[in-house]
């Protein structure tokens, strides 16, 4: 089955960077498009990134445009979101995506938070 797991969220200081990363299994990671969305308290689910399978073009949220990188590792089945210059509103819990057969897969999240 379609498994997907998260890492590397924590608590940073303003101005700080984390990566994290998610490890697909159940699929053949190669040929789907993986996605990151984060979703903070009281907010919508919102969408952060994707990276394609085909040629690995990337797509951003304006508010992270500059900031995040999302990048793949076909060998590892891993997704990475590495996150610069983090600001207290991307404050959130980060999800790794991907959707299959038409169905979408979540993992369980990972929790990041930006505070001094």
């Amino acid at each position: 089955q379609v498994q997907l797991r998260e890492s590397g969220g924590g608590l940073v200081q303003p101005g700080g960077s984390l990566r994290l990363s998610c490890v697909a299994s159940g699929f053949t990671f190669s040929t789907y498009r993986m996605s990151w969305y984060r979703q903070a308290p009281g907010k919508e689910r919102e969408l952060v990134a994707f990276i394609s399978s085909a040629d690995g073009s990337t797509n951003y949220a304006d508010s992270v445009k500059g900031r995040f990188t999302i990048s793949r590792d076909n060998a590892k089945n891993t997704v990475y979101l590495q996150m610069n210059s983090l600001k207290p509103e991307d404050t959130a819990a980060y999800f790794c995506n991907t959707l299959r057969s038409g169905r979408a897969y979540w993992g369980q999240g990972t929790q990041v938070t930006v505070s001094s």
